[in-house]
């Protein structure tokens, strides 16, 4: 096993866990939650992202120290376009990220504390519209990341 090998498993050990995460909330948690009571889907969403937004937080440092690695060792030069995209791509998921964190998370978890449903649906909106976009971003990133490969 080299190296690279290594940098390989950890960035899709972060991929996995940060855009499998995703898949599982908008197909699977999102429907089910749906059948619930306001302020027991509220309060379910915002102890589910506690706990998933902190896998994400690990799941970026994992991508970035791994990707980053990964293209030290090939040189920036060298690297496949795809990988350049990939970086652009990631950025972006992380910007967004971020975004919700600072903004439409505090926004829930304030407001599903405070009992105040209407609040929380916005913030809850706002995560459910910005976590689709970055859903839709991370397949994006995903087949940059296999198919660009081939272009």
């Amino acid at each position: 096993m080299t190296a690279h090998h290594l940098m390989l498993f950890l960035h899709l050990c972060g991929v996995i866990v940060w855009v499998g995460g995703m898949v599982f909330a908008w197909g699977c948690l999102r429907p089910a939650a749906l059948q619930l009571a306001p302020d027991k889907r509220l309060s379910l969403w915002a102890g589910v992202l506690q706990t998933f937004f902190r896998m994400v937080w690990v799941s970026i440092a994992l991508i970035m120290l791994s990707g980053i690695a990964m293209l030290v060792e090939v040189g920036f030069a060298r690297a496949p376009i795809a990988w350049h995209m990939m970086l652009l791509t990631g950025m972006v998921m992380i910007g967004v990220f971020i975004s919700i964190w600072f903004g439409p998370w505090r926004a829930l978890q304030e407001a599903v504390g405070a009992e105040n449903w209407a609040r929380a649906a916005v913030a809850m909106n706002t995560i459910r519209q910005r976590v689709g976009f970055n859903l839709g971003l991370g397949l994006l990133t995903t087949a940059l990341a296999t198919l660009g490969l081939g272009l």
